[in-house]
């Protein structure tokens, strides 16, 4: 969101629609259109800052011990609000985890972040993280994960499953290219549904799985929200399984 100045308006019409339905998380990032996407939700959010959980990135080259405090209080100016409720390194670079990690902390004790995590963390990663002081502290990990990308499920899933840390999981309906399998087709006839329900309904099938797809305009949340209603049955699975076969091996973690 953020990109162009004509879709503004529909793009905070959309997260106040999700806000009405309960869907009250929102992603954005310092990266997202330079800023812009931050802006957008800062106007989405005013007024009903208590009622939105707001996740937000830090990029790995801003991610020292100073550039994380910066980068977070940029991303606050542009929010207009006091705090980020939970805030994440967006990929792992070159500056060390203890660093990023001991600037996230002082950003918890200054009231400036609620919590802090990590986005595209591989298992080896998240071991590297959790033996740090304070890396204990992570609370979630954004991943790639869709019907087309279950790599993670082999490893990753089980790795977080057992550290209580949730997934989740960006571009759930893999940008729309799903969207005309035959397969997801065939399965979102037998529940009067769209095929992007029925992704994201298998997305969010299990525990400790949450979905962040991108919907820029009402009509589009209310739909992504009729997922919620969707219960896939055995059979469901069982052809999607088919189609988008579960990982026999351990595949390097994707990323878009």
């Amino acid at each position: 969101m953020g990109e162009s100045r004509t879709s503004r308006d529909e793009e905070i019409a959309a997260l106040r629609a999700g806000f009405d339905l309960g869907m009250t998380l929102v992603d954005t990032a310092e990266m997202y259109a330079h800023g812009e996407a931050e802006r957008v939700t800062g106007e989405a959010v005013a007024g009903r800052r208590n009622e939105v959980f707001v996740v937000g990135k830090v990029l790995p080259h801003h991610a020292t011990a100073k550039g994380t405090v910066a980068a977070c209080e940029d991303s606050l100016r542009r929010l207009g609000t006091g705090w980020i409720d939970l805030y994440l390194l967006h990929w792992r670079g070159r500056v060390p985890l203890e660093e990023t990690v001991a600037a996230f902390e002082r950003l918890v004790q200054s009231g400036l972040i609620r919590a802090w995590g990590v986005s595209n963390f591989d298992v080896n990663d998240m071991s590297d993280l959790v033996s740090l002081t304070g890396g204990q502290a992570v609370q979630t990990d954004q991943v790639l994960y869709n019907l087309a990308r279950r790599g993670p499920e082999f490893d990753l899933a089980p790795w977080c499953h057992d550290h209580g840390i949730p997934i989740m999981a960006y571009s759930p309906i893999e940008q729309g290219r799903l969207l005309g399998q035959p397969a997801l087709l065939d399965v979102a006839r037998r529940h009067e549904a769209t095929p992007a329900q029925v992704a994201l309904a298998w997305t969010i099938r299990e525990d400790g799985v949450i979905a962040i797809p991108k919907a820029g305009s009402p009509s589009h949340v209310r739909e992504n929200h009729a997922a919620l209603g969707i219960r896939l049955t055995e059979e469901d699975l069982l052809a999607l399984d088919a189609a988008f076969p579960p990982p026999a091996a351990r595949r390097p973690l994707e990323m878009l």
